[in-house]
């Protein structure tokens, strides 16, 4: 693998020298497997052969000892390689952990990195082994749901935690109540009522487990809400054009997210649901988009718009990654992996923002409200409307006939006035 980057051989010869030459191949071997460029190889593996130098130089004779050094060369490395401050804090010393972390991982399987995230694992885990089981067994919940409740409660893992209460019997209302005042701080109306909602779950599970000598639920109150007291965050057809108008299809990036962005604005779709479509899913023979699985419990199965087909058809060709996984759409960058919605409700904030469009919490939605009420404008019949997004309720649907913005102008402005 190492003949496939390094045209000297005195440099494969000095790498492989090396008392960790094995693990570098092998992670040689993991970087062009997942899409990293050479010139990142080239870039790598030199530091990496100084670092089991340097590693050695100060006392490591097993590989087990690596991770002790880890931070001692890091702090090497920006010493000689930053220009200020700024650089070190900004990108240096991640340029040198970065590559030795991921390294140490494919050679100890107990390692875990700085960089590495620990909230894939379940909350209270260790006090509360089965309550993810009682949701996915006896609830019945989906993946997607499950994933609200892992958000909310590592929230509530590491606010106990700073306040250093160690078990859940020690929990109170006054507790509870604080946490939730200090989450209302940070959160909307509408997550507020999911935090709250999840809590409320996990305290009646807790007590029905007798973790707890008392139902805590009952003391876990959701903030008020109106029924249709929200506004649809849309925008105008001429803003959408403006956003499309910035992206740059010249590179893969802008073909990929010029995609995205139709699919959004065209068909509605949530950011979960243009992540999760393969290739599948694109019936070109029938010129027809399925999206399985929405949150009404139903598959949607669309006409394929040829401005939507053209758009993922230049991004099969020309962007898309070569891999075997059939999802249809990739990270740009290595790791080459599938998007997640963070990843697409991301991009369409940048491009919004990019475009000078000013709308409260933008993202995805804002694209899925936009199509929604460019329907309501053309006098779509509500529950027609709610099929073709997947609403799961028809009041998701009727908040829409708040915003007439042409009816609100002429109220304003009163008969006899025009506007300019």
């Amino acid at each position: 693998m190492l003949e496939h980057y390094f045209v000297k051989p005195d440099t494969i010869d000095a790498i492989r020298a090396s008392w960790i030459a094995e693990p570098i191949e092998q992670y040689v071997a993991w970087l062009a497997g997942h899409g990293y460029r050479p010139r990142v190889i080239l870039r790598r593996v030199p530091l990496l052969r100084q670092f089991g130098e340097f590693a050695r130089d100060h006392g490591a004779t097993q590989w087990s000892e690596l991770p002790t050094h880890v931070e001692p060369y890091v702090k090497h490395w920006v010493k000689v390689h930053a220009k200020n401050a700024y650089q070190a804090k900004r990108w240096v010393a991640n340029d040198a952990r970065t590559p030795i972390e991921q390294l140490l991982s494919l050679m100890l399987p107990d390692f875990r990195g700085t960089g590495q995230r620990r909230t894939s694992q379940d909350p209270f885990l260790v006090q509360a082994p089965g309550f993810f089981v009682y949701l996915r067994e006896e609830r019945g919940l989906r993946e997607l749901s499950l994933r609200h409740y892992r958000h909310y409660l590592h929230n509530l893992e590491a606010y106990l935690a700073r306040i250093n209460l160690l078990h859940l019997s020690e929990l109170t209302p006054a507790i509870l109540s604080a946490f939730v005042v200090e989450s209302g701080r940070r959160l909307s109306p509408h997550s507020m009522t999911g935090l709250c909602s999840s809590l409320r779950v996990f305290l009646r599970y807790l007590y029905r487990e007798q973790l707890i000598n008392r139902d805590l639920g009952a003391t876990v109150e959701s903030p008020r809400r109106y029924q249709l007291a929200d506004l649809p965050r849309s925008i105008s057809w001429d803003d959408v054009r403006r956003m499309l108008d910035v992206v740059d299809r010249r590179s893969a990036l802008g073909k990929r997210d010029y995609a995205i962005l139709l699919l959004l604005v065209t068909y509605g779709l949530r950011g979960h649901e243009v992540a999760g479509l393969t290739l599948e899913h694109i019936d070109w023979k029938r010129e027809r988009l399925l999206v399985p699985q929405r949150k009404a419990g139903h598959t949607t199965a669309y006409p394929l718009s040829s401005v939507v087909g053209e758009a993922i058809l230049d991004y099969l060709k020309n962007a898309r990654p070569h891999v075997k996984e059939r999802r249809l759409f990739f990270r740009v960058v290595a790791p080459v992996r599938p998007v997640t919605a963070v990843t697409v409700s991301s991009r369409a904030t940048h491009y919004l923002r990019k475009a000078g469009i000013n709308v409260r919490r933008p993202g995805s939605h804002t694209l899925r409200h936009t199509c929604v009420q460019r329907l309501v404008d053309a006098e779509f019949n509500f529950k027609v409307i709610g099929d073709y997004v997947g609403h799961a309720s028809p009041s998701s649907t009727r908040i829409y006939t708040k915003v007439d913005v042409e009816t609100l102008r002429m109220v304003a402005l009163g008969q006899e006035e025009v506007l300019p």
